[in-house]
């Protein structure tokens, strides 16, 4: 009832605000709304958060919390923003997710941090390695990429993991920088629910691992990152115009610590495209994503590039987490994003999104194309770091479709 409350309160000043033509955002509406003079004073506060509160079937009831902050270390000319996000959230089902992530760029951008945190206790529906593994599941309705309808053709996964990730990069002219970095990713104490070995119901992840002699229920995966970028993207998180492109190399050896060696080629390229002068913010945006298994080497199964396993589990809306698996993954995706109100409180964005993976044996890439596509609405959370709520409902194949929430664009 006091929910209920509070979004009408919120709607109701929402509206007061719509017609207004300076930049509002949600902070000046609750300022507006408990000042007693009505007035929006200005604030120059970089921070967001967005608590977390919900239930679902498999993880149990959910609270959590999602913070970003922003911050320039130098000239905004030449120094790009800087950002950071905290997440953590515990479920009455043991799930627990605490993640750190930054991107710290230095004065006049001469040097560039990137990191990834993570400790988790988490569970994953398993559908298989490969395009099309699961087909004969109904996939159902998500929320934020974890299934609240799930089908009993699905392999429940429950583990918990360490990860720790930090690259380094150096500008060597003005638009390009070289890096390096180290990554640590441990899996632990996994458990394959429907796993009865005595009674032969074997499960994708047991099969697999067993095959390429990997224990199943722990491995590391441990490397040494090589990079190189370039960009000229005007804004970290919300960009209207500009380009990224970065190609990591990465080295798994046996010596680091990884359980089996191999080598991997990732890509990321992000274009952005400002369809008009007079509202920047109409922009036709482009996303790739690529993680290549190259020289013969193996992958542990949880560790093989899937649906939603970028920095920030973005990726693949209108899909569950882990839903497409394989050595290797391509993905491609596109949006349009447009401001709806005059005064940028509301936008929305239409996209869709298209990925591949290999076989177990790593073969098969773009021989077929897993697709989603879906619309959604923005509010603008934070103006000065430009940071939006995110709402988007999403369609993919085999009957999978949700809702997705975030802080900040996908991409």
């Amino acid at each position: 009832m006091r929910s209920g409350l509070v979004v009408l309160l919120m709607l109701f000043c929402f509206s007061s605000v719509a017609q207004e033509k300076d930049t509002v955002d949600v902070n000046s509406i609750i300022r507006k709304l408990f000042n007693k003079n009505g007035a929006d004073k200005k604030s120059s506060s970089n921070i967001s958060l967005l608590p977390a509160i919900g239930y679902n079937p498999s993880l149990g009831f959910i609270l959590g919390a999602n913070v970003t902050m922003g911050s320039y270390k130098g000239d905004k000319s030449t120094t790009s923003l800087s950002t950071a996000t905290a997440t953590a959230y515990f479920t009455t089902n043991g799930v627990i997710n605490i993640q750190l992530r930054h991107n710290t760029f230095t004065k006049n951008n001469e040097w560039n941090f990137q990191g990834n945190g993570q400790i988790t206790k988490m569970i994953v529906m398993d559908y298989g390695i490969g395009n099309g593994a699961g087909r004969f599941a109904d996939e159902g309705f998500s929320v934020m990429q974890y299934s609240i309808t799930g089908d009993t053709v699905v392999d429940p996964l429950k583990f918990n993991q360490i990860r720790l990730y930090e690259k380094v990069y150096r500008k060597i002219s003005k638009n390009v920088m070289v890096g390096a970095g180290l990554n640590v990713d441990y899996h632990f104490d996994i458990n394959d629910t429907k796993l009865n070995v005595d009674s032969l119901q074997l499960t994708p992840h047991y099969v697999y691992s067993v095959a390429e002699g990997i224990s199943p229920t722990h491995y590391w995966t441990n490397g040494v990152l090589l990079n190189i970028q370039y960009t000229t993207r005007e804004h970290a998180n919300r960009s209207y115009h500009g380009v990224l492109a970065d190609l990591t190399v990465r080295l798994n050896p046996k010596w680091l610590g990884s359980t089996k060696s191999s080598a991997q080629v990732m890509t990321e390229v992000r274009k952005y495209i400002s369809l008009s002068k007079s509202k920047p913010e109409t922009v036709l945006a482009f996303w790739h994503l690529g993680n290549y298994l190259i020289g013969g080497g193996t992958l542990p199964y949880l560790d093989m590039p899937a649906t939603a396993s970028d920095t920030y589990n973005r990726s693949g809306r209108g899909y569950t987490i882990g839903r497409f698996r394989g050595p290797s993954f391509f993905y491609l995706e596109s949006e349009f994003r447009f401001p709806i109100t005059a005064n940028k409180l509301f936008s929305g964005v239409a996209f869709a999104n298209v990925e591949s993976v290999t076989d177990a044996a790593n073969n098969g890439l773009f021989k077929t194309f897993e697709p989603a596509y879906g619309a959604g609405l923005r509010i603008l959370f934070n103006r000065n770091t430009r940071t939006n709520i995110c709402i988007d409902y999403a369609m993919g194949r085999y009957g999978s479709k949700g809702l997705f929430f975030g802080l900040n664009e996908v991409f």
